[in-house]
């Protein structure tokens, strides 16, 4: 078992090679699979919504906390998991999920305090740690026999330590499409409760999970309703990443803390948008319900066309991503071959390693997203055939 390693506070992170391998793309012409959004838009009602929101006169700042409606209707989304939340005092609105863990993180933790993340993390996370003035104590996944990848708890008992503060925690899970079981979770919620820490919970893909899979919220587990950050958003639910558009849901001094952060941050935001989301979460989840099983399928179609071209395809449960070995094709090295893959097949992915901090651990894998239209996916399936 690898030891958890404290690292440096920030450095130059995935941004870069997001912005690097989307100029390659751009350059060859290429099909970019490592982009994490969809290009369709949501429903339809969301859409009008919006726009009569903006032509209505809806252009100003909002409630600090965000508007009413919208916090009411996150309060009745909460309740499909058996939660109450309080839309006045126990829900804020964010701009998107990423401001929500930054805005947490820097109110709830102090200089040299730990915060545990589990990698490959998203890329935020480590900026928004270092932010806090804390430092991140990383746990990896562990891969089983049948390819799944799964938390190692134990890494995660020998992490905590008296400086932890936090554990920062995402399922459905982004790279790997992990989506944590009720085993594990019941393990995470003891060891939060014992040790008296705060989790911070990313729930961006809470709908969309597959085969069956169940999208457990950490604060429904004995003794988390109070110690847990529970942050969604709209973008990945309802096809509008570019709202951000996101939430908390806390106790009152949890989000009071939270709040005291975020009105720094900035201040308010998507005023005019927020009507839309309220409208979408109390009138759309059919909708996504669709997206959810079209999702589903584009997975089976791009895991298909990735073995048959060569790759050693990696089980994906949930979120907009599936991983791949490259090692199959004779490559050691995912990076090297991610930087090429443009100009050799006209298709970009993303290395796993960028999101880690022990890469040479993940790097035989490279995330692609399914998450665009059946065309796109197969053409690019159709490039990735020269590789073999």
């Amino acid at each position: 078992m690898r030891e958890p390693a404290l690292v440096p506070r920030l450095r130059p992170f995935t941004s870069t090679v997001f912005a690097e391998m989307t100029a390659l793309a751009v350059r060859h012409d290429a099909v970019n699979l490592g982009q994490g959004f969809p290009d369709t838009d949501g429903p339809a009602g969301m859409l009008e919504t919006a726009k009569n929101s903006l032509f209505g006169g809806d252009n100003q700042y909002p409630p600090g906390p965000g508007r009413p409606e919208l916090r009411a209707a996150i309060s009745r989304h909460r309740q499909r998991y058996g939660a109450s939340y309080d839309p006045d005092t126990e829900i804020l609105v964010t701009a998107g999920a990423t401001e929500a863990i930054a805005a947490s993180l820097i109110a709830l933790t102090e200089a040299g305090d730990e915060v545990i993340v589990v990698e490959p993390y998203y890329d935020s996370y480590a900026a928004a740690v270092a932010m806090a003035g804390a430092q991140r104590r990383v746990i990896g996944l562990v891969e089983t026999e049948n390819g799944q990848l799964e938390l190692d708890l134990d890494a995660l008992r020998d992490a905590i330590t008296p400086k932890t503060r936090a554990m920062l925690l995402n399922s459905p899970h982004n790279p790997t499409g992990t989506v944590f079981s009720r085993a594990q979770l019941e393990e995470v919620a003891r060891l939060c409760v014992e040790h008296d820490l705060i989790a911070v919970t990313d729930e961006v893909y809470e709908h969309l999970v597959f085969d069956g899979a169940e999208h457990l919220p950490l604060a429904s587990f004995p003794g988390m309703r109070e110690r847990t950050v529970a942050i969604s958003s709209a973008g990945k639910t309802f096809n509008c990443t570019g709202w951000k558009i996101g939430w908390i849901c806390s106790t009152p001094e949890l989000v009071a803390a939270v709040k005291a952060a975020k009105q720094f941050i900035t201040f308010v935001s998507g005023g005019p948008l927020q009507p839309a989301v309220a409208y979408a979460l109390d009138n759309e989840l059919e909708w996504v319900e669709n997206l959810r099983a079209s999702l589903q399928e584009k997975r089976d179609r791009l895991s298909a066309g990735l073995a048959d071209a060569g790759f050693a395809v990696r089980p994906s449960a949930g979120t907009y991503f599936v991983t791949a070995d490259v090692r199959p094709l004779g490559f050691a090295d995912a990076a090297e071959l991610a930087w090429t893959l443009p100009e050799r097949a006209g298709v970009a992915a993303v290395p796993v390693k960028v999101f880690t901090d022990h890469p040479d651990e993940w790097k035989h894998l490279l995330r692609f997203a399914f998450c665009k239209r059946n065309e796109v996916i197969d053409e690019a399936v159709e490039r990735l055939r020269k590789l073999v």
